[in-house]
């Protein structure tokens, strides 16, 4: 009943908009842009740039929003015309878009990854207004956000150190969004390729004699078979936000609810160390996993924001956040033993439970001393996680399969050999992780803002403690501490054109000395990553936008030595280029899109097997572009396309097992027809036009190259409806 509604529903929509394009001769339109706050700042948040596609700034860390001119960091931010325009559903769907990133998997699990500038970005460390670990682990739903924001580079100093010590080749920053100043009533409704259905409802409204206060609500769900075989979903998605702003004061509030559930997903392909050649990628709709795995997490989470102005150029700020996630997984990852995709699989359950406080306080301001400008911050944060464990893995127990004819089993029981750590059905504490920072920022400003210098530091001190399974004595624990610096000039040639540097550090907990050594157990020093990076930006009147960075990141990496004693010695040196161009190029055609060149190497590695090979899943070139254009003689129409090229990259530490590159093309036409008052927005897209088979990703987990499927010849439609 629930599809057949769905259908009618939207061949209604569509049928009712084709014959008012006929009867309705006015010019279509975009609704205006309303200039909201997603967190509780008093700027709100960056204008469109012409486009629509992208924003003219992004939020910086404690730096606040900055204009992509006046940024001494690279960033750019996703805007939620984007992601409705190209249906994305997650996070991941949305930042395929981007030139700079390759979506990759967690390891074992179904966790969406990311490279950026040839490192792992987790979810775990995405930003969620401004705080770390907040969101679901694994999947996150679009329809909670207004932004989608990319910083690219190294950020201990802006954002503090990472739950998962990752970030070091980027951060994911996520708005909320806020109820805008007209009444909002949208409803979405979409299928795709299998059945696949999805409806979404949105709703704002302002209330007040100055609409001082918002209220904002995001419903939407997702369910059914995607395309490929046997692969079923079905998502719930919740999100309330709510703002008040006073005349001082501004208050903004958010709690979301999501709940995903994956049956028989296609799993990751690992291979072992008798393989000398990656096998080639299976018929792209294939599925290896076996019916009776699934994956399950329900996530709670919110944010509480505050600001206060004391004085017009002095403010103070607070915020706080929480997460409660539970996860539940029966897995049965593949492991490929021979060239002739031969291999075996054994059952995996586990469950989880992380339970997150994080929150910082802060002032800011600015003032003048002569002829030179300062903006200043000083910011305080803690981060706070439990994190409770149960598994039982029988990989004693495994069973043959094909990756190319996959053999299916309708269930297979624990053996007697199966490992157990803790109860499934309570897990318990297994590692407690406390972040405290302090971090100081001035920005000064010379020559009318011509010329700006950005200084800062963050105090940042790492304090873990683990926990043994079964027994919950513990095991080990680790507080160390660090000052990370941090400089940026941006120099404004014109008001179009700017240059860029800047020098910024990651932190991250040091590595484990393993079993061999004589130090086994010890975990090192904090590691420190160090990036430097120079660029040009440009953004022309005409609403054409291009940068242009060039970059050196070096990440510290254990080392076994000769002595048997494991110290920090060998590094990860990650060199490269990044031109990206966004907006528009002619009235009625819009580009995003552009490449990557990286040289991600090992050094000082001990062995002569790895030293100066290529990082495990990075390619040397990748890029996007991604085209639109508005038909002049159809009023409404546009038509799209998406062209994604990866190089080749490999699968293991030796570089002997060399991984094909590929290329993807996606089109797609949106068209909106303005039926009486009310704007109908028609989408459908085709990804991957051609049904190719091939690897999208390799690795996603530090120094492990399992390899993930590309998804099948896809088509999305969906009618987007605001009363």
């Amino acid at each position: 009943m629930k599809k057949i509604f769905i259908y009618s529903t939207l061949a209604s929509a569509v049928i009712f908009a084709m014959n008012s394009a006929y009867a309705d001769e006015q010019k279509v339109e975009e609704l205006d842009v309303i200039e909201i706050s997603s967190d509780a700042s008093q700027e709100g948040l960056a204008k469109e740039f012409s486009g629509g596609q992208v924003a003219s700034g992004t939020r910086v860390g404690i730096l606040g929003n900055k204009a992509n001119l006046e940024n001494p960091f690279a960033t750019t931010g996703y805007t939620n015309k984007f992601i409705q325009d190209k249906q994305a559903r997650s996070v991941a769907d949305v930042l395929k878009n981007d030139p700079n990133i390759r979506v990759a998997r967690g390891f074992g699990n179904f966790q969406e990854s990311y490279f950026m500038r040839g490192f792992i970005t987790n979810s775990d460390d995405i930003l969620y207004n401004g705080l770390y670990g907040l969101l679901p682990r694994q999947y996150i739903a679009s329809e909670m956000f207004e932004r989608v924001e990319v910083q690219r580079g190294a950020s201990a100093f802006l954002n503090g150190a990472a739950p998962s010590g990752g970030s070091i080749g980027g951060t994911i920053a996520l708005m909320p969004k806020r109820a805008p100043s007209e009444d909002l009533n949208r409803l979405n409704i979409g299928i795709s390729s299998n059945e696949r259905t999805n409806v979404g409802a949105d709703v704002s409204r302002r209330f007040g004699d100055s609409k001082e206060f918002g209220v904002r609500l995001n419903a939407a769900h997702t369910e059914g078979e995607s395309a490929i075989d046997n692969d079923k979903a079905r998502n719930t998605v919740f999100h309330l936000g709510l703002d008040w702003k006073g005349e001082k004061a501004r208050i903004s509030a958010d709690l979301g609810y999501q709940k995903n559930h994956l049956s028989s997903p296609r799993p990751s392909v690992t291979l072992a160390g008798t393989v000398t050649e990656v096998p080639s990628a299976p018929k792209a709709t294939s599925n290896w996993g076996q019916h009776w795995t699934y994956s399950e997490e329900r996530d709670v989470f919110g944010t509480l924001r505050a600001e206060y102005d004391f004085l017009p150029n002095f403010t103070g700020y607070a915020a706080y956040g929480f997460h409660d996630g539970k996860e539940s997984n029966v897995l049965a990852n593949l492991t490929v033993r021979d060239n002739n995709g031969n291999g075996t699989e054994y059952r995996f359950d586990n469950t989880r439970r992380n339970i997150i406080h994080t929150g910082e306080v802060g002032l800011k301001g600015n003032f003048e001393t002569a002829s030179v400008g300062h903006e200043w911050t000083l910011n305080i944060n803690r981060y706070q996680e439990k994190r409770k464990n149960a598994y039982v893995m029988d990989w004693q127990n495994a069973f043959a399969t094909n990756i190319y004819s996959p053999i299916y089993l309708d269930g297979i029981a624990y053996s007697p050999n199966a490992l157990r750590g803790n109860d499934l059905g309570s897990p318990a504490l297994t590692n407690r992780v406390v972040l405290t920072s302090v971090a100081l920022a001035d920005t000064l400003s010379f020559l009318d803002k011509t010329l700006q210098v950005t200084l800062g530091a963050r105090w940042q001190q790492l304090s873990t403690k683990d926990f043994a399974y079964n027994t919950g004595v513990q095991s080990a624990s680790y507080k160390e501490a660090r000052i990370t610096p941090s400089m940026g000039i941006v120099y404004r040639f014109t008001p179009e054109l700017s240059v860029y540097g800047n020098y910024i550090e990651n932190l991250a907990q040091g590595g484990s000395a393993p079993s061999p050594a004589i130090n086994q157990g010890e975990t090192l020093k904090p590691y420190v990553s160090k990036q430097k990076e120079i660029g040009v930006k440009y953004e022309s009147q005409n609403g054409f936008g291009a940068s242009l960075a060039l970059f050196s990141t070096e990440k510290p990496r254990g080392y076994l030595g000769a002595n048997n004693f494991y110290t920090t010695k060998g590094k990860d040196r990650h060199n490269g280029a990044e031109i990206n161009i966004y907006g528009q190029v002619a009235q009625n055609i819009r580009l995003l899109g552009g490449v990557t060149l990286l040289q991600a190497k090992q050094r000082d590695t001990g062995s002569s097997t790895t030293e100066g090979k290529y990082t495990i899943g990075v390619p040397k070139f990748q890029g996007n572009l991604g085209l639109e254009y508005d038909v002049k003689a159809i009023d409404g129409l546009t038509l799209e396309s998406r062209l994604t090229y990866t190089a080749s990259s490999y699968a293991n530490a030796q570089n002997t097992l060399k991984v094909k590159g590929w290329t993807r093309v996606d089109v797609g036409a949106r068209y909106i027809a303005i039926i009486g008052n009310t704007p109908v927005t028609l989408r459908a897209r085709l990804d991957n036009l051609t049904n190719k088979k091939y690897w999208e990703s390799v690795g996603g987990y530090p120094n492990y190259g399992y390899l993930v499927s590309g998804a099948p010849r896809t088509l999305s439609v969906s009618a987007t409806i605001d009363f």
